[in-house]
């Protein structure tokens, strides 16, 4: 079996739905976020990533987004960024990245092919152990 080609934010554009598990390990609570991402290309340069959904943890049921953009570099590495512009991790697919956000520390991979694939995450810190697992499948183009 010959291994899959990492995959550029620029291979996943278009609409996904989103199934995300939640496992806090220290309160030993899981939860689910289903809902949808849409990968926009805005320039040749820069993807926007926009999740929005519905969270059910611990009890109770909330609205859930987050917008995340994915910028190239001069150097031709993509690399992600929070909505006001910090740094979040290298797109580097299917290899551990990392985000440092004191006192906590986040690994997490991105995986998977072109009509699905996967972001997972490991936070740990003082006082957290979280593991999100998302899974991304492409929405169909046709009408149902």
């Amino acid at each position: 079996m010959l291994p899959r080609s990492p995959l550029l934010p620029t291979d996943l554009l278009g609409d996904w739905t989103l199934r995300r598990t939640v496992d806090d390990r220290l309160a030993g609570v899981t939860g689910t976020v289903t809902g949808s991402t849409t990968l926009t290309l805005t320039t040749p340069d820069e993807v926007r990533w926009d999740e929005s959904g519905t969270m059910t943890f611990d009890g109770r049921v909330v609205p859930v987004s987050r917008t995340l953009v994915v910028r190239r570099g001069p150097d031709g590495r993509w690399t992600v960024h929070f909505a006001d512009g910090r740094v979040f991790h290298d797109w580097v697919w299917g290899t551990t990245v990392e985000h440092a956000c004191a006192p906590d520390d986040y690994t997490g991979v991105l995986d998977g092919d072109a009509e699905c694939w996967t972001v997972r995450w490991r936070a740990r810190g003082p006082a957290k152990d979280h593991r999100l697992d998302s899974v991304l499948q492409r929405r169909s183009t046709t009408a149902d």
